[in-house]
């Protein structure tokens, strides 16, 4: 078992201010050059129009915009490099797996993927000039994995499909934007009706009224049911599916099964992170193992979260923060069982 942790990043300010402050932290991180080193290592161009990801960022993100200008300022890079690492627009992103249940008060989230992709950084975040107040595991430094916001909007995606992309934003600043810009349900669905989708997702949504839905987001369509399990294949856009969906649909029934006889969301919370559950993943090596488990509470605004299979949540207060306590927790621990590198942790 391999020791991992995430870093709690906590900032209060203007997004060009957490941008900078970000850029600090990263100058002394293993992520940035070892990301280097895996763009090298695939030889992919990352980004093919700039100029198109500067328009869409300006007119759907302006105040992220000014974060990465903030992290550009921040690392002395100019603006092409900034774009192409912190945008979220056009850029090549690793298949995942993931699951993801809820109830009325609860969603309990496992984000499976590469240990090779995953950036260990918790960040929570009350901008001072617009936008919610968010707490949720970071990807590409920007953007979300799943999270919760001030309004009580809870997020998590599930990957789908890469084939056939088209020009649009990636999974991580989709969910950013929603967790920034939404307070409702209905608000998030405009939202993911309206922004441009690079792959083909499911956003996992839940808030206050103790509805959960499911949206079912692809480059050419999104659309939406009410669900309270969701894993890796759509049950509407079924043509978006890939070849190979029994791991996932196994998933899915494992949890809609024993999930009928859960009451509380500790329960939920032992049913995807216990390693003998059936929902846990160990496959690091093709990219869908589960790296962490979060819980999120829409009305107390209470997060728990665990790195690796078999342990107790961490619980965070994200409602005691809101009001102006600060989380004295700089890190939160885990183990994995793998010997893939973490590209916060060590030189790749």
């Amino acid at each position: 078992m391999k020791k991992v942790h995430s870093d709690i990043v906590q900032f209060r300010g203007t997004h060009y201010d957490f941008g900078f402050m970000q850029g600090e932290l990263l100058k002394q991180s293993y992520i940035l050059p070892n990301r280097r080193k895996q763009r090298s290592a695939t030889s992919r161009q990352l980004m093919i129009n700039e100029a198109e990801a500067q328009q869409m960022l300006t007119s759907f993100a302006p105040r992220v915009w000014d974060e990465i200008n903030g992290l550009a300022d921040s690392l002395g890079w100019k603006m092409h490099d900034a774009i192409r690492e912190f945008g979220g627009y056009y850029m090549e992103y690793t298949r995942s797996g993931c699951s993801i249940f809820t109830q009325s008060n609860f969603m309990v989230r496992n984000y499976d993927s590469s240990p090779e992709g995953y950036e260990g950084r918790f960040a929570l975040y009350q901008p001072t000039d617009g936008g919610y107040a968010t707490i949720g595991p970071t990807m590409q430094i920007t953007g979300r994995t799943d999270g919760l916001n001030e309004k009580g909007l809870v997020m998590g995606y599930n990957f789908i499909n890469r084939r056939n992309s088209e020009d649009g934003f990636i999974c991580n600043m989709i969910g950013r934007l929603v967790l920034e810009n939404c307070a409702t349900i209905d608000e998030a669905i405009e939202l993911l009706k309206e922004l441009p989708h690079r792959r083909s997702f499911s956003y996992v949504l839940l808030d206050r009224s103790g509805k959960s839905v499911v949206v079912e987001a692809s480059p050419r369509s999104v659309v939406m049911r009410e669900a309270n399990v969701s894993t890796n294949h759509f049950e509407l856009l079924t043509e978006e599916n890939r070849y190979q969906t029994d791991d996932s649909k196994r998933r899915e029934q494992t949890m809609q099964l024993q999930g009928q006889s859960l009451t509380d969301a500790y329960s939920a919370f032992r049913l995807l992170n216990d390693s003998d559950q059936g929902v846990f993943s160990t496959k690091y090596s093709t990219a869908s193992g589960t790296l962490h488990t979060a819980s999120y509470f829409p009305h107390s605004l209470e997060v728990g979260f665990a790195i690796g299979p078999d342990r107790l949540p961490l619980m965070l207060d994200f409602h005691q923060w809101l009001q102006g306590n600060r989380l004295y927790a700089k890190r939160i621990n885990g183990k994995i069982d793998t010997k893939l590198p973490f590209v916060h942790m060590a030189e790749v």
